[in-house]
Formats: structure tokens, C-alpha cells, sequence
């Protein structure tokens, strides 16, 4: 869209770490410069956010820029806190809402998708989802393609191996979310368990959010227990580039939405309950049907030595569900949701 003389793009931030990876996108789409700007937070607000562990009190935030916000023909956003828009004054600006994930999980399916005036989604899958909850409409959505793989396929990556010895590589891709993620239950005994094999290096690359509001110091502690077959990352640049999902063997993870940028080359799968959730009926832990799922840390080694051989058991099941969230794969997709956004503002 920036490359469009008629239309204006400008980009706001809420995290400082953003315009870095905007600029990696641009850099590598060889865009022209756009505008960022950050955020206006009020003492009241930047004070609250300065508590880190409480989170980035976004509406508040939405609240201190609404104004500025109000001025504009349409906002693009990748999560819903645009959401309360309207009940925070902005009026003006249309809404479109292109969700980050193609995941399973009812967060991305909640009442607020019906706040948006368009919507861009990947694949069938979340489309079908939504029209059958009606949260979008048949004339008030478009289905382009995953825009993520597209864009991690153009940026720059480091070229060095990650290990030293070639091994077949696991992935551990935990979630952030209370009452679902594996994290704190099976860490300790996968790293214990890594530390006595030589079959296979690990890659942990939990949730992005995992460690962003800790202290350097609780990153350079997890980041310290790297070793030459185990590699921590609490937050770099690979851990939202698709580096790792694409250098691994093997998955290992609970319901972050990144198994199916994992399965856009199917690949075996070991999912952790880690909550004893009954997930089989459960259309939010649809993707817990591509692998063998565990709820004992005690079988974690087990589970990953057999994946190899029983990924002929899913290998189908995958193709078909990555078919159906990722959408298109061919490239353009950041194309086909450009002209989709400016043909919705032209009707």
C-alpha cells in the first residue's frame, strides 16, 4: 500500500520494538519510508504501563490517541484492542482487521471480530469459523493468503547453522497463555531430558510475549543455559522471522498458532496437555489432531524419538488442515490484501 501514490500510510506503535521489524519488512519489500509514530500515552497511562507485569493497558492507550486516531480513512490493525474504536470516539476511520494467527483457539474467534468493518483471514478455515458464528459476513470479509509467509520468505536471515553437529532439530514452541501453555509444567524436564541424549538438538522458543515484560537479567539467565545442543531464545529477532520453524524436524508445543507456519511442510508433531484438557470434541485444539498429544513430561522423550514414525499416521490430516488455514501460499499475498483494503475504501 505504500507504494500507492494515492493513498498515505502511517504506522503507530504501542511496543518500541516495532518499528525495527517494520523496517525489516520494508528493507526487504524495498518499500519507500513510511511514517511511525509512537503512541501518546498520558502520565496516568504511561505510569500504569510502567508496571510491566500488568500488561499494556491498551484501550487506554487507544483512549490517549483517539483524537489523532479520528483523522484518518481507515485503520489496518493486526489484534482487536481496535475494537472499542467506536465506544472510544473514533468515528471516522474505517476498521480492518487482519489477525495475526491462523490458530485454533477461541481467542481468535471472540465477539469483538464483529466490531471490524472488513476483515482479511488466510484461509478457509477461519473464514468458515467466523461466518458459522457470525462474527463476519459474506460481503464484509476477504480470504488472501497468509501474509506471514510471504513476508518471512522475503526478509534477510542469518545464514549460519544454529548447531554446531548436524542432528535432527526439535522445536519447543510453548504458548503464554494462562491455563493452556506447557511452559511451566515440562521446561525443567525437557531441558533435564535434552541434557542426556546426543540424537537431537533443541531449539525453546517460547511465545514472543513470554519473556517481553521480564528484566534483561531473567533473559540473560535463560539465555545462559544455551549450550551446544540446546538453544534458548527468549525474545530475538528468528523467534518471530519463521527461523526456527523452518530450521526444526520436529514440533513440540502446545496451542500457539505458529504449528501451522510449521506444517506449511508437514513434518511430525508432539503436542503437551499440559492441563488435562478434554480436547479431542474441541474445535480450539483442532491442530492437537496432527500429532500424538502427552500429558506426562515423563513421556516427552518417548513421544519425540517415535514422531518420525508415526507422522504417517497424520501426515494427510496435516495437508489438509495447513491447506485450510494458510490459504493461499502463492506469493501476493500482501498484494491481494492491499487491493482488498483499497477496494472495500473505494465501494
Amino acid at each position: 500500500m505504500a507504494k500507492c501514490d494515492t493513498i498515505n500510510v502511517t504506522s503507530f506503535y504501542n511496543d518500541p520494538e516495532t518499528p525495527h521489524h517494520l523496517e525489516r519488512v520494508r528493507n526487504a519489500f524495498g518499500a519507500p519510508e513510511t511514517d511511525y509514530h509512537a503512541l501518546r500515552r498520558s502520565l496516568p497511562t504511561a505510569a500504569m504501563q510502567s508496571i510491566r507485569l500488568l500488561g499494556m493497558f491498551k484501550d487506554l492507550v487507544m483512549r490517549d490517541n483517539a483524537r489523532e486516531l479520528n483523522r484518518y480513512d481507515a485503520i489496518v490493525t493486526v489484534e482487536d484492542t481496535v475494537a472499542s474504536a467506536r465506544r472510544l470516539g473514533i468515528s471516522h476511520p474505517r476498521l480492518i482487521y487482519l489477525p495475526h494467527g491462523c490458530g485454533d483457539r477461541a481467542r481468535g474467534f471472540t465477539r469483538e471480530v464483529r466490531a471490524f468493518d472488513h476483515v482479511l483471514l488466510p484461509g478457509e478455515k477461519s473464514a468458515r469459523r467466523m461466518l458459522d458464528e457470525g462474527l463476519i459476513r459474506a460481503d464484509n470479509h476477504s480470504v488472501i493468503g497468509a501474509v506471514k509467509l510471504e513476508t518471512c520468505a522475503t526478509l534477510r536471515h542469518a545464514g549460519q547453522p544454529l548447531f554446531a553437529q548436524k542432528r535432527p532439530t526439535v522445536l519447543y514452541n510453548a504458548h503464554k497463555a494462562r491455563g493452556l501453555s506447557s511452559w511451566s509444567r515440562f521446561i525443567e524436564p525437557m531441558l533435564e531430558q535434552f541434557s542426556s541424549q546426543d540424537a537431537f538438538n533443541l531449539i525453546v522458543a517460547p511465545h514472543t510475549k513470554m519473556f517481553r515484560r521480564r528484566a534483561q537479567s531473567v533473559r540473560d539467565r535463560w539465555l545462559g543455559r544455551s549450550n551446544a545442543t540446546i538453544r534458548i531464545d527468549p525474545g530475538s529477532d528468528a523467534c518471530v522471522d519463521m527461523t526456527y520453524t523452518m530450521a526444526s524436524d520436529i514440533y513440540v508445543g502446545d496451542v500457539s498458532s505458529q504449528v501451522y507456519e510449521f506444517l506449511v511442510k508437514p513434518r511430525p508433531c508432539v503436542f503437551l496437555n499440559a492441563h488435562n484438557i478434554d480436547w479431542r470434541d474441541n474445535p480450539d485444539f483442532a491442530h492437537w489432531h496432527l500429532g500424538d498429544v502427552i500429558d506426562d513430561p515423563r513421556d516427552l522423550t518417548a513421544a519425540i524419538q517415535a514422531a518420525p514414525a508415526r507422522h504417517g499416521l497424520y501426515r494427510a490430516r496435516q495437508e489438509d488442515m495447513a491447506a485450510r488455514s494458510l490459504g493461499d501460499t502463492t506469493p501476493g499475498a500482501a498484494l491481494r490484501g492491499a487491493c482488498a483494503i483499497q477496494d472495500f475504501l473505494r465501494a
